[in-house]
C-alpha cells in the first residue's frame, strides 16, 4: 500500500449531513424537491462525488482535483466522463470498474446464511476492528471515529458481520443513500468497500452483508443499490450476478494518486509469480522501478532503475552475501551463532547416533526433529515424546536434508518477526492450522473445505496437508480422519504453524515487546544480513521471555498486513525512491 495511504484523513465535518436515523426506519415519502447541486458526501475513505448533481464539468474536475492526500475520492454517475477529463487529462481517469445494479422492487434473493454470523449496524467500538480488516485488505480505512459519528449520517451507513464464536468482526460494509444525499430523483441507493477478515473461516460473510444492506434500502423504499467492482474481478462480480444483480452503463472518476496507481499504470506483469515475488515487483512498479521477470515458478526477477540493477528471489538479493546465506540455511550453525552472542536458543543435537538422539529424548521428554536445511515446514516434526515417533521422523527428514536435527520442544507461541536494514518492520503469530467441527462432516472432509478457504484467501500458498504428520496430530487428539467432529469441537490438526501447511498469521507489532524486538536485530546484526524473518516461540508477545529456533534468508513478506514489509524491503534496494521516513503505526488509527 502506498505511504501516502498510511495517513489517516482528517475528521469531515459533518454538520452538513448531519440528521438521526435508526436501523429499520419506515420507507421514506416519494421525493418531489428538487435535486441538490454539487453534492459530495464523506465515507471516511473519502468523498463520493455525485456526477449528476454537478451541471458544470469544470467544477466536477476541480472539485475531484481537491481530493485530500491520504484519501481515495470517487465521482460517480458522471454523464459526460470524457469532458470533465478534458479539464484535467494529466490529473484524472476514468476508473476501470464496472457498475451493478440490483433491483430492490423485485423479489428478495433470500436470507443468507448467517450460522455463527450476525449482522448489525457499526458503532464507535467496531473503529478497530474496522480499520483492521480494511488495511488487510489494503483499503483506504476510514478516519478516525468515523463508526461512532456514522450514526449520526442519514445519508451512509455501515454494517458490519461480527464473528458469534469469538465477537471479531469479520467483515464489513457501507451503503449510501441517495435519496438522503441529494433527493435522488431516481430514489437509489449504493453499496461501498465491502471487505471480508481473510483470516475468517466463516464461508458467506460477503453475501451475508450485501444482502443485508439490501434489505436495509428496500425497508427505506429504496428503488435500486449500485455498486463498483474491478472490470477483472470476476470472483465478485460471479457473486453479484448470482445475487441478481445486472450490469449498467454508469461510469466514475478518480483522481491519479499513489493509492489509485495500479488502475491507471497499466496492466500487471503477466506472469506467474507468487504472491512473495509478486507483493515485491507490485511496490517496486508503483515507484517507476522496472522489473523483468528471469523464472517466474522460482520467484527470480530483476529490478532497476537507472543505472542500478538488482536481482532477487523474493526477498533474498544481490544485497545477501552467499556466507550470509549459509549462516540461516544451516539450522545449526544459526544456533551456534546466536547462542554465543548470547541470545536464547533450544538444545540440540545431530541425529546421527541413536544412542544419543534416545538419552537427549529421555532428558527432555518432547522433542523436534528437523532437517539441517529446508524451508516451508517441510520434514519438520513437533512434540514428539516416543522413540519410534523420533526414528521415523528422522527418516522423513532425511528425505528432505541428509544431516538432520533433534531439538528440544520448546512451547509457546509462534512468533515471525521480520527485519530489514536493521529494524524490525513486522511480528506476526502464526497459529497451526485448525478446524471447527459441525456435528456432520468427517475430519477429512473439514480439512479440504477449510484447505480450500485458505488456498483462496493466501494465492494458493496455503493449504493443509493430509500427510502421515496430519494423521499423527489428529490420532494424538484422539479422532481419525473419518471422525465426525463435534458440532463446536476445534482440533488441531498441524503441530507447526507454517503458513505453507494451513497455518494462519496474526499481525502483533505494535504488542512487540522491546527486549523480542531487540533480540531481532541483534540476531540480524550476528548474522550479517539485511533481511531476515527469525522463527520465535514466546509465553507472550508482550513480554520478555523467548527462543529463536530459526532464521529465514528469504522471509516471506506478503501476509504481514497492514505493516510495510514490501515497502521497507524497496527501500533498501532503493533508497532514493525512499517515502517520507517513519514506520507505520497501527495503533494511531484505532
Amino acid at each position: 500500500m502506498s505511504r501516502s495511504a498510511d495517513r489517516e484523513p482528517a475528521p469531515a465535518d459533518y454538520t452538513r449531513m448531519a440528521s438521526l436515523k435508526h436501523w429499520g426506519a419506515p420507507p421514506d415519502s416519494v421525493v418531489t424537491a428538487e435535486m441538490d447541486q454539487d453534492v459530495v458526501v464523506d465515507c471516511g475513505w473519502g468523498r463520493l462525488l455525485f456526477g449528476q448533481t454537478f451541471a458544470d464539468p469544470r467544477r466536477l474536475a476541480d472539485e475531484l482535483k481537491g481530493e485530500t492526500e491520504g484519501c481515495r475520492d470517487v465521482a460517480m454517475y458522471v454523464r459526460e466522463p470524457h469532458v470533465v477529463l478534458s479539464f484535467a487529462p494529466q490529473t484524472l481517469f476514468l476508473d476501470p470498474s464496472h457498475t451493478f445494479r440490483l433491483d430492490l422492487k423485485a423479489t428478495p434473493a433470500g436470507p443468507a446464511d448467517l450460522a455463527g454470523v450476525i449482522v448489525r449496524m457499526a458503532t464507535g467500538a467496531d473503529q478497530r476492528g474496522v480499520h483492521r480488516i480494511y488495511r488487510t485488505r489494503q483499503m483506504v480505512p476510514p478516519a478516525r471515529g468515523f463508526c461512532a459519528r456514522v450514526a449520526e449520517l442519514d445519508a451512509v451507513d455501515v454494517l458490519v458481520a461480527v464473528d458469534v464464536d469469538d465477537g471479531e468482526i469479520a467483515g464489513v460494509v457501507m451503503g449510501v443513500d441517495h435519496v438522503a444525499a441529494f433527493k435522488d430523483p431516481d430514489n437509489g441507493s449504493s453499496l461501498w468497500s465491502l471487505a471480508v477478515d481473510p483470516q475468517s473461516r466463516k464461508p458467506g460473510v460477503g453475501e451475508a452483508l450485501v444482502l443485508s444492506l439490501a434489505e436495509h434500502f428496500r425497508g427505506r423504499g429504496r428503488a435500486f443499490m449500485d455498486l463498483s467492482v474491478m472490470h477483472d474481478n470476476d470472483q465478485a462480480i460471479a457473486l453479484y450476478r448470482k445475487l441478481g444483480f445486472e450490469q449498467v452503463p454508469v461510469y466514475c472518476l478518480k483522481k491519479k494518486n499513489p493509492i489509485n496507481e495500479k488502475l491507471f499504470v497499466g496492466p500487471a506483469l503477466d506472469t506467474n509469480l507468487n504472491i512473495y515475488a509478486r507483493i515485491i515487483i507490485d511496490e517496486a512498479r508503483r515507484r517507476g522501478i522496472d522489473a523483468e521477470i528471469e523464472d517466474a515458478e522460482a520467484g527470480l526477477f530483476t529490478l532497476t532503475l537507472g543505472g542500478r540493477a538488482i536481482a532477487c528471489r523474493e526477498s533474498l538479493s544481490d544485497l545477501t552475501t552467499a556466507v550470509a546465506m549459509s549462516r540461516c540455511d544451516d539450522k545449526a550453525l544459526t544456533r551456534r551463532l546466536l547462542a554465543r552472542a548470547g541470545l536464547r536458543v533450544p538444545h540440540q543435537i545431530p541425529a546421527d547416533k541413536p544412542e544419543e538422539v534416545q538419552a537427549f529424548l529421555t532428558r527432555h521428554g518432547r522433542v523436534v526433529v528437523k532437517p539441517a536445511r529446508g524451508e516451508q515446514g517441510r520434514g519438520v516434526f513437533v512434540d514428539l515424546r516416543s522413540a519410534a515417533e523420533v526414528e521415523a521422523a528422522i527418516t522423513e527428514a532425511r528425505a528432505v536434508c541428509e544431516q538432520v536435527i533433534v531439538e528440544e520442544f520448546c512451547s509457546g507461541a509462534d512468533l515471525r518477526i521480520i527485519v530489514i536494514d536493521g529494524a524490525v518492520v513486522a511480528a506476526a503469530v502464526r497459529r497451526p492450522a485448525r478446524i471447527k467441527g459441525d456435528g456432520r462432516h468427517t475430519v477429512a472432509r473439514l480439512i479440504d473445505k477449510q484447505s480450500r478457504r485458505r488456498e483462496a484467501a493466501t494465492g494458493g500458498e496455503s493449504r493443509i496437508p493430509t500427510d502421515a504428520e496430519t494423521e499423527r496430530c489428529i490420532r494424538d487428539a484422539g479422532y481419525a480422519m473419518e471422525s465426525v467432529l463435534p458440532d463446536g469441537q476445534t482440533l488441531v490438526v498441524r503441530k507447526t504453524a507454517n503458513l505453507h501447511t494451513g497455518g494462519t498469521i496474526h499481525d502483533v507489532t505494535p504488542r512487540l515487546h522491546a527486549t523480542l524486538a531487540e533480540a531481532a536485530i541483534k540476531g540480524a546484526q550476528v548474522l550479517n544480513i539485511p533481511v531476515v524473518g527469525f522463527d520465535f516461540l514466546v509465553a507472550d508477545v508482550s513480554g520478555p521471555d523467548y527462543v529463536i529456533i530459526e532464521a529465514n534468508e528469504r522471509p516471506g513478506l506478503a501476509n504481514h498486513e497492514p505493516q510495510p514489509t514490501a515497502e521497507r524491503f524497496v527501500d533498501l534496494l532503493f533508497p532514493n525512491t525512499r517515502a517520507a521516513a517513519g514506520t507505520l503505526d497501527t495503533d494511531a488509527h484505532a
